[in-house]
């Protein structure tokens, strides 16, 4: 007996109760709102003319259909995609192409591969990319790892060469690295702040209008929201096991896939938040912590200063490095759960 589920885990401006009251804007916010990269996005942005608001944001949505067409491992005209089906021939990329993936593999060398961005083939086997869900034979699988190595991809300059068979994904940080972008956009528009929300990824310009930081909601695995965390000049990035899912035969089994093993991380973690500067650093490593489990991402986190993190155990406890002690609190039905600091 198979049964589907596919939740978006979404970081929300929050607006509820009992979780401390937002304050009240200082500017009329200007929002567009559209679906792109397998999500559904809202981008917010205040300090200016309403007319030059509509232009700035109507730009950054060109933008993100700009990297969308770029990125996407099935469309045929992406880049993406001509890397992954030239036979081992070398292809060339655009700027934004080449940068991304360039940080995606130093990422994923950086997490000793707990990140890989080769592991696509694995995930479409279990039917994450299709919605036609299985659960492998063990003989595919290890067929399909041989090919399953970051470190064979050969970036030189703007030249890609992946051995025959590989094939590369960059949704693990597509959204952070288009988040970085649209910061980008604002900041030079003259946007006094701004905020995105992209499915799980929430990055903000400065704070508020009124100066005060941003409140985040970040979500509970069995709904509804387990905490409020407080950001100004944050990305804000979750990864969970509630995101996408089946369950067969009393199994479920998550769309996060250990590149070691080619099944879904069984880590005891629910869902992992990265709290950095760069959304591209955050949607990274929010993959790979959650991949690590918690041993293994405290000690990475100890020995990589920049960002800071909220665990989320499937036990029900809660867990965050010592950096969000005081902008983060547990609110709704997990206000009154021990709150464990993670400490350097």
């Amino acid at each position: 007996m198979k049964s589907v589920r596919f939740f978006i885990l979404t970081l929300t401006l929050l607006l509820l109760a009992g979780c401390a009251a937002p304050a009240a804007p200082a500017a009329e916010p200007c929002r567009y709102e559209l679906a792109a990269m397998d999500t559904f996005m809202t981008l917010t942005i205040y300090g200016l003319p309403d007319e030059e608001a509509q232009a700035v944001l109507q730009q950054a949505a060109a933008r993100i259909h700009q990297l969308e067409e770029l990125l996407s491992v099935t469309s045929e005209d992406s880049e993406i995609y001509k890397a992954n089906h030239a036979g081992g021939e070398a292809v060339s990329l655009s700027a934004d192409t080449r940068e991304l993936l360039s940080e995606a593999l130093a990422l994923c060398r950086d997490t000793d591969g707990a990140l890989d961005v080769t592991i696509y083939p694995v995930v479409r086997a279990w039917g994450f990319t299709t919605g036609d869900y299985r659960v492998p034979e063990e003989a595919e699988l290890a067929t399909l790892l041989e090919k399953v190595d970051d470190t064979q991809a050969r970036l030189d300059g703007n030249r890609l060469a992946l051995p025959e068979g590989m094939e590369l994904d960059l949704g693990a940080v597509a959204k952070g690295w288009t988040g970085d972008r649209l910061m980008e956009l604002f900041r030079e528009a003259g946007a006094a702040s701004a905020i995105v929300e992209l499915g799980g990824n929430v990055q903000a310009l400065g704070a508020r209008p009124d100066g005060s930081p941003w409140r985040v909601a970040v979500q509970a695995p069995e709904g509804g929201y387990a905490g409020a965390l407080e950001i100004a000049d944050k990305a804000v990035i979750t990864s969970g096991g509630c995101q996408r899912y089946f369950e067969q035969d009393g199994v479920t089994y998550c769309h996060i896939i250990d590149p070691a093993t080619g099944r879904p991380a069984r880590t005891g973690l629910a869902s992992v938040t990265v709290v950095a500067d760069r959304g591209v650093r955050g949607d990274g490593l929010s993959t790979a912590l959650f991949v690590m489990g918690r041993e293994r991402a405290e000690a990475y986190w100890r020995e990589h200063p920049g960002f800071d993190f909220i665990l989320l155990g499937e036990d029900g406890t809660a867990a965050i490095t010592e950096g969000l002690e005081d902008c983060f609190s547990l609110c709704g039905a997990w206000e009154d759960r021990p709150l464990e600091i993670i400490r350097k």
